[in-house]
């Protein structure tokens, strides 16, 4: 028995051992592998990168009913600057929609174009509107990420960070974490070229969201390989289809984070709109604190776990003795939903529209193992109040408060506005943003603008103020100038 014994713990001792000279192994042959590639595709000789072209997408995270595919568009123009060493990038496109619905800060359909550019340096995100720099930290991951998973920066990132390798359809496929960021493998052929990268990166909706980015008809440029073809999936459908035109290797590049991004913080406004209703601002996202008997009813918890978990302190502190019980979704855009998850890890029931309920039951049991957020920190799981469609009434001595679904949108299916009746306060989102004061009125009339309208008639709400979660709280009658009433 004894003898038996001793054979068995050998044979153990010896596969153990095999297994780990295995691993050891796979991790030199992933290096051997990767600097393979970046011999044959200049990597090592990159410091800095433009590239630039045209071609089509889609705007995660805006489709027009859930689980759908994203919101078509075409790029006019597209390009990426990057410096390697700063781990900077800069972001710069002309878009326009190629379909009437679904949502994104794009006009509408036939009524011109978007342009934005974006920036990353090291962990700061922020937007350029003319010179002036916002912060963006709901895109810091995402910017990351597409750095990375470049051509050349999925190779130094690999090289950076080690990896295993294994083939698979006579391609060397080397799989590496970027740690809190990305989980990312990189399939490379027998030429060296990077073909393929299957990336994991976190999302505050959907939690770890799968990216497939295609590479194809690499060219040289002065011993620079890059592709000339970019597909990327996200989520299950498509964001990008490049046709590149323009490659620079070593241009010149210069990203400095802006002093204001660098201090950036969460700030929350607070505008009494009525007795116990409170415009909450100071960022790109606004939400409305309504007090009940015995809590505060919050509509809109917005973008992320920093801007929710801010808007939710806020609220707490409104009322001596009440807090946040629930707050109310006004649809499943990723910018608007993007909160959900930090209200419930605080035990916030979230109210959402019933067209969209299952999905969100789904999508907020999603793991984010990437970047662990508040919900998987706090061990809860959320807790969904589906609002009966077409209207749904929440109410005690204290006030009514009524959720109505827009109908005939061309921005989202299941997409809920809140009114106050005895306050005459209308709280929407995307439906009607206002413009700056005394701004002249549009050449065009927004089709949704006008459907807002028709919903406000069709329902007889005898509206006095508008309360948007994108801009400033404006009497109604600026929306009716806006539709030339």
């Amino acid at each position: 028995m004894k003898l038996n014994d001793t054979r068995r713990a050998l044979m153990l001792g010896a596969a153990a051992a095999t297994l780990l000279a295995a691993c050891a192994t796979t991790e030199r042959d992933a290096r051997a592998v990767l600097e393979q590639s970046d011999r044959a595709m200049g990597a090592g000789k990159l410091q800095t990168l433009r590239y630039a072209g045209r071609g089509a997408g889609g705007i995660f995270g805006q489709a027009f009913i859930p689980e759908q595919a994203w919101p078509r568009v075409a790029y006019m123009a597209f390009s990426r600057d990057i410096d390697y060493a700063n781990a900077a990038m800069r972001e710069e496109f002309v878009r326009t929609r190629t379909q009437s619905t679904g949502g994104g800060a794009l006009p509408p359909l036939g009524m011109g174009d978007q342009r934005a550019v974006g920036l990353v340096r090291g962990t700061s995100a922020w937007n350029l509107a003319g010179t002036a720099a916002s912060a963006a930290p709901v895109a810091l991951d995402g910017r990351i990420h597409d750095l990375w998973t470049t051509p050349h920066g999925v190779i130094k990132a690999a090289l950076k960070n080690g990896g295993t390798v294994r083939t698979e359809e006579g391609k060397s496929l080397v799989t590496f974490t970027e740690p809190g960021r990305f989980r990312a493998t990189v399939w490379i052929g027998a030429d060296g070229m990077v073909e393929r990268v299957d990336s994991v990166q976190p999302n505050p909706v959907i939690g770890d969201t799968r990216v497939v980015t295609r590479y194809s008809n690499y060219r040289d440029h002065g011993g620079i390989k890059f592709p000339a073809r970019i597909v990327q999936d996200q989520g299950g459908f498509n964001v990008l289809e490049l046709d590149v035109t323009e490659v620079v290797p070593n241009a010149p590049v210069a990203i400095e984070t802006p002093a204001s991004v660098a201090a950036f913080t969460e700030t929350v406004t607070v505008e009494k709109a009525a007795d116990g209703v409170w415009f909450l601002a100071g960022g790109s996202h606004n939400s409305v604190a309504i007090e009940m008997k015995d809590h505060i009813l919050l509509v809109e918890s917005p973008l992320y776990d920093g801007r929710a978990q801010a808007v939710l302190a806020q609220a707490n502190r409104l009322v001596p003795g009440k807090q946040v019980r629930s707050v109310i979704n006004s649809h499943h855009h990723f910018d608007h939903a993007g909160g959900l998850r930090a209200a419930a890890a605080q035990g916030v029931a979230l109210v959402v529209s019933e067209p969209s309920a299952g999905w969100f039951r789904r999508v907020l049991a999603n793991p984010n193992t990437i970047s662990p957020d508040a919900l998987a920190a706090s061990g809860r799981q959320a807790v969904l109040v589906p609002a009966a469609a077409p209207l749904h009434r929440i109410g005690d001595e204290t006030r009514q408060v009524e959720i109505h679904l827009i109908g005939d949108s061309f921005h989202a299916q299941g997409y809920a506005m809140v009114w106050l009746p005895k306050e005459r306060l209308l709280i929407l989102a995307d439906e009607y943003t206002p413009g700056p004061p005394n701004a002249p009125r549009p050449a065009q009339v927004n089709p949704n603008n006008l459907n807002l309208v028709r919903n406000i008639e069709r329902l007889k709400l005898d509206v006095d103020r508008i309360l948007p979660l994108h801009g400033r709280m404006v009497p109604v009658s600026e929306l009716m100038a806006a539709v030339g009433r």
